[in-house]
């Protein structure tokens, strides 16, 4: 799998912790393809490694599991190299990523199939320059998105932490497979929550509001309702305070965190009562209804 997609994404080719910035852009910015042999050794796979095409209102998404979490993190580096550099840090609070880039071959195959039909059309000098700039003027001709998942506990937060919620009392406890598994389900559903909003509402986008809304319904997709007490969880909010957690990642440099958990908490409120006012139609109902709160 990790060969097919870098056959399409050519910077997987380049190893982060060998190759620099520059390296990454003439890669991902220029489409040049990388010098050296075609190597994935930086990689260690898992054959459970798969990619899938999810149908959602917002049209087909890819959806990569990495089950190796260092596979995850190269993965994420090398997609990001180009505009992070290959030595950007991956926290571990942070188990997946919704991913934009270039689609080099697509660019090229159609460049190619353009001269082609100009020359049999008996066009002696096609305009190759006006038509790369045509073709490439509309986003969804080159670029591509990405949803890239791994594999194990969502937000670091352990089997054990979760059940000793109380919204998990009356639920069977569940060991760190059967954690693992609810995990997938959630960060699945969490990134495709991004890339449903980020497509229909592209110019309506709050991180913080959105990684609220993405966590409230990918703990409705596994568990088929939703759980304020397990997502404060997620975020490292508890009674209202900042306790320490994933939301520090999204909040401006300065934040007051107490502050900011107060506001969350009782946004999460409002979703919960938001949800209990009539029945959830589908995940993608969730979705809409949330973005609308």
């Amino acid at each position: 799998m990790l060969k097919e997609l870098a056959e399409t994404y050519p910077q997987l080719y380049l190893d982060p912790d060998k190759s620099s910035i520059d390296e990454y852009r003439a890669v991902v910015l220029s489409g040049k393809r990388p010098g050296g042999t075609r190597s994935l050794d930086h990689f260690t796979t898992d054959e459970r490694d798969r990619r899938e095409y999810i149908e959602t209102p917002a049209g087909k998404a890819c959806v990569i599991t990495l089950y190796n979490r260092r596979d995850f993190e190269v993965f994420v580096r090398c997609m990001m190299a180009a505009k992070k550099g290959p030595q950007n840090e991956i926290p571990e609070t942070m188990g997946a990523s919704t991913l934009i880039t270039f689609n080099w071959p697509r660019i090229h195959a159609h460049m190619d199939a353009f001269m082609e039909e100009q020359r049999a059309a008996g066009v002696a000098s096609p305009d190759y320059d006006a038509e790369f700039k045509r073709f490439t003027s509309v986003r969804a001709n080159i670029q591509d998105m990405l949803i890239v998942l791994s594999h194990g506990p969502y937000s670091n937060v352990t089997a054990d932490q979760v059940n000793r919620l109380e919204s998990m009392s009356g639920r069977e406890p569940m060991d760190d497979a059967a954690w693992d598994e609810a995990s997938d389900t959630v960060r699945k559903f969490h990134e495709l929550t991004h890339f449903v909003c980020r497509r229909l509402y592209p110019d309506d986008i709050d991180e913080i509001r959105d990684e609220l809304i993405a966590d409230a319904v990918g703990i409705y997709a596994a568990f088929g309702e939703y759980c304020k007490d397990m997502e404060e969880l997620f975020l490292g909010i508890s009674e209202a305070r900042y306790t320490g957690g994933r939301i520090e990642n999204y909040a401006a440099e300065g934040t007051d965190m107490d502050e900011l958990a107060k506001q969350i908490s009782a946004r999460l409120a409002g979703y919960e009562a938001e949800i209990a006012a009539s029945p959830v139609k589908d995940i993608y109902d969730l979705m809409m209804r949330l973005m609308k709160y």
